[in-house]
């Protein structure tokens, strides 16, 4: 690492600062695109869909129009904090008992892990309610790069080999994302022509998804192969608005959007930290022996005991909202101070076995000049999805349905219209109502996690936005009970936690990617920070 002359040891990169619009996101040209659309005129809104676009291009294992999306903004005209679920439901054929009989559990790829894909339809709505530019233009960037070409960065060639043999087992899929029978390296150009005439016909109509000509690609892709997306799932999709959650927080209001995604459970581990004793419990300052962004033993334990609570309730609760999960309770007071007692100081829970939520996710955030800003995440869930390429369209079919859960009576069981748990969660913080932060980190279970510690790092610990979002990170995998630190977490920190009954092991790669833009109360500046860990970038004018 880089000796830095001033300022904190162990950061990377000063934070972006300026004074009219900003876009952070996980791909400089994903970034630049927003640029574009915010300079022509474009809102936040605007700029959001363009970078997201782009993503789909430039990050495809990641993102793309077979996949999700969530939205949290905010509009200033109105004062309106919003929200936007564009999360499809599992098809009208599909059947629990089937899968269970012929798999055991709920497989994780192929076509009956399809669930209709949502993203182009919050596209849709976000842009009709909140776009200036007509969306032919807003997509311009992203049809241009997908038409001519890009050069593919470093992190994302490594995550593209890295699911080279999901594609290799599909012909459709290997076509469009092997050329040469291989996935692209670090600096080769790569382009994608169908999926630049599928985007161009979205400009003219997003519901062509799912009442036009690639909708019926899609349906007859998947019943040529014998799965359950039919075209009338597709034609009865729509994306839902819904009402942000507000916590209140370190003296700010932290903001998640409701279930099926896991944002609550960021919030119940703030919560039960909070009720714990931030202070007391040294969040207020960092400091471990080995790295000054990084918390001391003490804290981090803490954290990882809050993360199982909430992880295991994640596992009990979690599911489409109409199943009925208890956000008003597991956010209580009384619950959450009750969960924060039940933590012991000098050893580890052991909370039993769980379920892990994978994912490869692009998150991205936006603020114009009027500071309206949009938190935006995308995903087709783990790397390619569900490796099911549809012909004709540049688009693999997102995995999502994998995240359903076959065990009888649970409120997550597979089921026809129904939404299965997500992972994906955008975030903002406000400030007196007003915008403060609109943040964001991908990375399946690691997204929960990850909201909690950069603000924990940030609120608590007063470190800015590029240094919240490179502090070390701690991660608990659910499924396998074991305890990943980034490096910043020394020898020392490492002995104390496995003192207390902690498995530590090495996991790289399990860290995830943040975005993060705040706006400063007074003055109104914008201040962005992008994850190391991803190819990304902040900028601004």
């Amino acid at each position: 690492m880089a000796d830095r002359p001033w300022g904190p040891i162990g950061v990377g990169r000063s934070p972006v600062e300026a004074r009219g619009a900003m876009a952070a996101t996980s791909q400089p040209l994903a970034t630049q695109a927003a640029l574009e659309i915010l300079r022509a005129g474009g809102s936040a809104a605007d700029g959001a869909i363009a970078a997201a676009a782009v993503l789909c291009v430039t990050e495809p294992m990641s993102t793309g129009l077979g996949g999700d999306a969530f939205v949290l903004g905010y509009d200033r005209a109105t004062d309106t904090l919003y929200g936007v679920n564009a999360s499809g439901p599992a098809p009208a054929a599909a059947d629990a008992d089937a899968l269970a009989e012929r798999y055991g559990r709920m497989p994780s790829t192929g076509l009956h892990s399809v669930t209709v894909p949502g993203a182009a339809d919050g596209w849709r709505v976000l842009h009709e309610r909140y776009g200036v530019l007509p969306l032919r233009r807003v997509l311009e960037p992203a049809i241009r790069y997908a038409r001519d070409g890009f050069p593919v960065a470093a992190m994302t060639a490594a995550a593209w080999q890295r699911t080279a043999s999901k594609l290799q087992g599909d012909p459709e899929a290997a076509h469009i994302f092997l050329p040469g029978g291989r996935a692209p390296r670090r600096g080769e150009v790569f382009a994608n022509p169908a999926l630049a005439r599928t985007l161009e016909a979205v400009a003219e109509d997003p519901r062509v998804l799912y009442e036009g000509e690639v909708g019926r690609a899609i349906a007859a892709e998947c019943e040529r192969r014998g799965g359950w997306l039919a075209e009338a799932d597709l034609r009865a999709y729509r994306s839902a608005w819904v009402a942000p959650l507000r916590f209140r927080f370190a003296g700010f209001e932290v903001c998640e959007l409701p279930p099926n995604g896991q944002g609550m459970f960021a919030l119940e581990i703030l919560g039960i930290l909070e009720h714990m004793g931030l202070e007391a419990l040294g969040f207020s300052r960092h400091g471990a022996p080995d790295h000054p962004l990084a918390f001391e033993a003490d804290a981090l334990h803490a954290l990882l005991e809050a993360t199982k609570v909430a992880l295991a309730d994640r596992q009990r609760y979690l599911a489409d909202p109409e199943a009925g999960v208890p956000v008003d309770t597991l956010l209580s007071s009384p619950y959450l101070s009750r969960r924060a007692s039940e933590i012991a100081l000098d050893r580890a829970a052991e909370p039993g076995p769980m379920e892990a939520l994978h994912g490869d996710t692009v998150y991205l955030t936006v603020v114009d000049e009027a500071r309206n800003a949009v938190s935006f995440i995308q995903s087709l869930y783990e790397g390619f999805g569900s490796g099911v390429g549809v012909r004709g369209t540049g688009l693999v079919l997102q995995n999502r349905g994998a995240g359903f859960t076959l065990e009888p009576g649970h409120p997550n069981r597979l089921a026809p219209g129904r939404r299965p748990r997500h992972t994906i969660i955008p975030a903002m913080v406000l400030a007196e109502g007003r915008p403060y932060l609109s943040f964001g980190v991908m990375g399946g279970d690691m997204q929960a996690q990850g909201h909690a510690q950069v603000l924990l790092h940030h609120l608590v610990a007063g470190l800015d936005v590029q240094a919240a979002g490179e502090a070390a990170r701690a991660y608990y995998d659910p499924a396998r009970g074991f305890v990943a630190l980034e490096s910043g977490y020394g020898a020392e920190v490492r002995r104390d936690l496995a003192r207390r009954g902690h498995r530590v092991v090495e996991a790289p790669g399990v860290f995830g990617g943040y975005q993060a833009i705040r706006i400063d109360p007074e003055t109104g500046v914008l201040t962005g920070g992008s994850d190391p860990r991803k190819d990304g970038q902040a900028s601004g004018y």
